[in-house]
């Protein structure tokens, strides 16, 4: 089977299938951050996940210390890092909430630091508190990454206020429920439709309140009330996302759907799942997504690269 491969209104997808890599409407060539940091558009972006807590679902993607996260942010940086999402607060399947104050006292000296030491990168802060995009904006994050799907009432009411005063970057995530509760029997009537209706709605109530189209980034949430189903629906379907307008981001990285897919009759644990990662990682870069959020930077700007060069040579 021959692939084939066709130039979309960003001059740069080609297809594998009708839904993979579906026409989407042109993005800008570039999202602008501040301090005149630009995030460019017209390839795919590695985000390199660095998480200054310890509860972590792959533990060695967690250090500990100011000091310690700086050097693993450089380090990421020299492995071909475009953006470092620095997170203080689990997310993973059953943990609960952190306190407001550590996960600031963990965070904010970390962006800060890191915002000296590479001033160039851009940097991501990856929280659901409100006061904590807030704090992280002003010690120097260009990109709140919030997971919440904006489905904490109050709480999202101030995040949204929060990403329109700022002026910063803003990823929106689709989730099912809190941390705690949403892989307890995720369902879908129609999985599309709902991710859809989602995305529009939110999208909208972001720009009604002041947040520019042109600093949104959509995620459709891998693993954040999802089957098994639904995450590899959502790849293999992934150019679908890119009709809303929106640049897209995926995080796979080492997720548990990648065990129960590779491992079959037994899933295959966090340290098992690198090289589902990478498949992820090429397919996504293929497809045209924008950003893939990973823990193995060096491996991952790799594959990437390399699905890219292919599709560079396309006749």
């Amino acid at each position: 089977m021959r692939l084939n491969f066709e130039k979309n209104g960003n001059g740069r997808s080609f297809s594998l299938s009708n839904r993979l890599c579906a026409p989407r409407r042109a993005l800008p060539p570039e999202m602008p951050l501040f301090d005149g940091r630009r995030l460019p558009l017209d390839r795919a972006l590695v985000m390199g996940i660095l998480n200054v807590t310890e509860d972590s679902f792959y533990a060695a993607s967690s250090v500990t210390g100011e000091s310690e996260a700086v050097k693993r942010a450089v380090s990421m940086a020299a492995e071909g890092a475009d953006i470092i999402d620095v997170g203080a607060e689990s997310t993973r399947p059953g943990s609960r909430a952190a306190d407001e104050k550590d996960e600031m006292d963990r965070l904010l000296p970390v962006i800060s630091s890191i915002r000296r030491e590479l001033p160039d990168m851009p940097l991501s802060a990856d929280t659901r508190k409100a006061s904590v995009a807030e704090a992280a904006v002003e010690a120097g994050a260009d990109i709140i990454n919030d997971v919440s799907g904006l489905g904490l009432s109050e709480e999202s009411a101030r995040m949204i206020d929060v990403a329109a005063k700022s002026g910063a970057a803003y990823v929106l995530t689709h989730t099912k429920g809190t941390p705690d509760v949403m892989q307890r029997s995720p369902w879908y009537d129609d999985l599309f439709a709902e991710l859809f209706d989602f995305f529009k709605k939110k999208a909208e109530a972001l720009e009604g309140s002041g947040v520019s189209r042109d600093s949104i980034i959509i995620d459709p949430g891998l693993g954040f009330g999802k089957r098994v189903s639904d995450n590899l629906a959502i790849l293999a379907n992934v150019g679908d996302f890119f009709e809303l307008g929106f640049p897209v981001m995926i995080g796979a990285s080492r997720k548990g759907f990648i065990g129960h897919a590779i491992g079959k009759t037994e899933a295959a644990g966090p340290d098992e799942r690198l090289e589902g990662t990478l498949a992820i990682s090429a397919l996504c870069a293929v497809a045209g997504v924008n950003i893939v959020r990973v823990h193995d930077v060096a491996a991952n700007r790799r594959a990437v690269d390399m699905a890219a060069e292919i599709a560079r040579h396309a006749m």
